[in-house]
């Protein structure tokens, strides 16, 4: 995915959301919407020195999936056999051929600086991500589309910073729940509609800080809420 494609996502999520296009970069989404959440890191490619994108760090040399399977064919990963004598020796001959593979992307389309995708559609700087469409700095979701900066969450669509939870819609600032729509700031609930601010609570709409209220009152105070959110 560009970075074109990527804010063109962005601005579908937000006006689901909040009702308005996206006035953020990137980066500022990244940075406002995704500092907590482990993303693929640049790294460089040991055979080509061009820049990909990896899990881990920690490794001392890369190769890209497609460079990988690329040498394989040219040139294949089996080496002639040497003697070896001590531990030293093995060590030495698995650190020519021992490199990490980065950009590890499966059954997938448009994916870019992005690692482990499996059968995915459109994503953009994320990790570990089954079966989803539209996802943009998200790690570890499945069965997804229309996600940014979220974490461990399935059965979900147009969702900004959702934590391990499931079947939310159109919400922001999920954390361990389920069934949440149109919802912002929700903490261990369930089958909430039209809510901000709560937690622990079952099957309610139009509550904020547990505290129910009339229709007209909620929005009010929604718009207010947004505007706070998207502030630069």
């Amino acid at each position: 995915m560009t970075n074109k494609e990527a804010i063109e996502k962005t601005n579908k999520i937000f006006i689901n959301i909040f009702g308005k296009n996206n006035p953020f970069s990137l980066d500022e989404i990244l940075s406002k919407f995704a500092f907590d959440i482990k993303l693929p890191q640049k790294v460089y490619d040991n055979m080509t020195s061009k820049v990909t994108w990896a899990e881990s760090v920690n490794p001392s040399k890369f190769i890209t999936q497609k460079n990988m399977e690329l040498y394989d064919i040219q040139h294949g990963w089996m080496q002639k056999k040497r003697d070896v004598n001590s531990l030293e020796d093995v060590l030495k001959y698995w650190k020519k051929i021992n490199f990490t593979t980065t950009e590890r992307v499966y059954d997938s389309d448009n994916v870019s600086k992005s690692d482990t995708i499996y059968r995915c559609e459109n994503v953009y700087r994320s990790l570990d991500c089954r079966e989803c469409k539209n996802i943009l700095f998200s790690d570890g979701c499945a069965n997804s589309e229309f996600l940014i900066g979220c974490q461990r969450t399935g059965g979900s669509n147009f969702c900004i910073r959702v934590d391990d939870s499931g079947e939310c819609i159109n919400s922001y600032n999920v954390i361990c729940s389920s069934k949440i729509s149109n919802s912002f700031f929700i903490q261990d609930c369930k089958d909430l509609d039209e809510c901000m601010f709560c937690s622990h609570i079952t099957n309610k709409k139009y509550c904020i800080s547990n505290m129910q209220f009339e229709k007209d009152e909620y929005f009010e105070i929604k718009k207010e809420i947004i505007n706070w959110i998207l502030r630069k």
